[in-house]
């Protein structure tokens, strides 16, 4: 929300790029599709003003630095060694415990304000708890969508949602963009479909890595958080990287100002297969391509989706039976975070009465909302390396 609200004050206040209505209209497909919706909206700021390329250089300024970032940090956690003996990391555990709690409590509020919602997350999360295999997560949201079709009222399209009498720019865009927009969204759907197909015939792990990434992108809705249980079915199942390493990543990702999907540069550069042993001193470009090659596979689906539909959301937003979806969809969302909460952030983030103390201390600086995330955070592994 505060990238959206910058955003909002750079590009329509400040540069007029945009009006209110645009800009409205921008969030709300960010919002309704699924991905990380403060860097598409970015994306689909630069694609209005400059079609593909233009997105994708909104989409570079706005990723690289965290993404620098979150790779620095992959090397320094790689050059420690042992995770399990630093205090500094162990606090991040416990501060991941805290960032995860408030998102599900958050997200709880806004996506299931009523029993029946709250009875499908629940639902969801026990589903999520009894079905192991990767592809469970996507089953259970798409479970949760269609039980939204059917279950839940959508309400009417408001004032505010609608654009001027003119319907602003629509036309326009639907006639520089329509050949483009039905190519992103053809090739979205491919890469979906055919690069498990093809890491598995083939055997390459980069393949592999790209597939794994690329799915967690397309399939997750519900913000940043919600792609944790995503990607750690991905890359801590399989053995790519350990639960230490994960969720010390997880905790020093709140800690930047970017968006929260910049974390799987980090974990692209810790992946085992896409580094040989010893790789981090003798061959580190390996590792730093790992993570930019995983931070592309991560991000990719969700700005696709943008370009492929920007074009025609004034009529897809429109259907009544996408919106009851939506609801349903996001409910499942949450229990699959609350899933997630448990196992791994909780199980592994709390090992003793002080880290569990660290937690809470975190939690409550979080709720208060008069420190910076970054500073709370910075202070949780702080903490962590004096007590713990």
């Amino acid at each position: 929300m505060a990238h959206l609200a910058y955003f909002r004050k750079e590009y329509v206040g400040r540069l007029r790029w945009l009006d209110d209505a645009q800009y409205g209209d921008l969030v709300a497909l960010c919002q309704f599709l699924p991905g990380p919706a403060s860097s598409q909206t970015g994306f689909g700021v630069g694609y209005l003003q400059r079609g593909i390329m233009g997105g994708a250089v909104a989409w570079l300024g706005f990723t690289l630095p965290s993404a620098i970032l979150m790779i620095a940090f992959a090397y320094g956690v790689n050059a420690l060694g042992d995770l399990a003996a630093t205090g500094y990391l162990r606090g991040l555990k416990a501060a991941s415990v805290a960032v995860v709690g408030q998102a599900v409590w958050m997200m709880s509020r806004s996506l299931t304000p009523d029993w029946p919602r709250r009875l499908l997350a629940v639902a969801a999360a026990v589903a999520v708890w009894w079905l192991t295999d990767a592809w469970s997560q996507v089953a259970i949201i798409a479970t949760g969508a269609a039980v939204g079709r059917l279950c839940f009222k959508s309400e009417s399209v408001t004032a505010q949602t609608k654009l001027s009498p003119e319907n602003r720019g629509v036309k326009p865009l639907l006639r520089r963009h329509g050949a483009t927009a039905a190519i992103c969204l053809a090739l979205f759907f491919i890469l979906l479909g055919l690069l498990p197909a093809v890491s598995r015939v083939t055997g390459n792990v980069w393949l592999s890595a790209f597939d794994r990434f690329y799915r967690s992108g397309a399939l997750v809705f519900g913000g940043g958080h919600a792609v944790l249980p995503m990607l750690e079915r991905e890359v801590v199942s399989p053995g790519w990287l350990t639960h230490d390493q994960f969720l010390a990543g997880y905790g020093a990702a709140q800690a930047l100002p970017g968006p929260l999907f910049a974390f799987s540069a980090y974990l692209g550069c810790l992946a085992s297969p896409l580094t040989q042993p010893g790789a981090a001193t003798a061959h580190p470009v390996a590792n730093w391509v790992g993570g930019i090659w995983t931070l592309c596979g991560v991000f990719l689906p969700g700005l696709l989706l943008v370009a492929g539909t920007l074009p025609f959301w004034q009529n897809l937003r429109r259907e009544t039976g996408a919106q009851a979806a939506l609801k349903g969809a996001n409910a499942a969302v949450v229990g699959v975070l609350l899933a997630a909460f448990y196992n791994p952030v909780w199980v592994n983030g709390i090992t003793n009465g002080k880290s569990f103390a660290i937690a809470a201390i975190t939690f409550i600086a979080l709720e208060t909302n008069k420190i910076p995330v970054w500073a709370v955070v910075i202070g949780a592994a702080a903490l962590g390396g004096w007590w713990l």
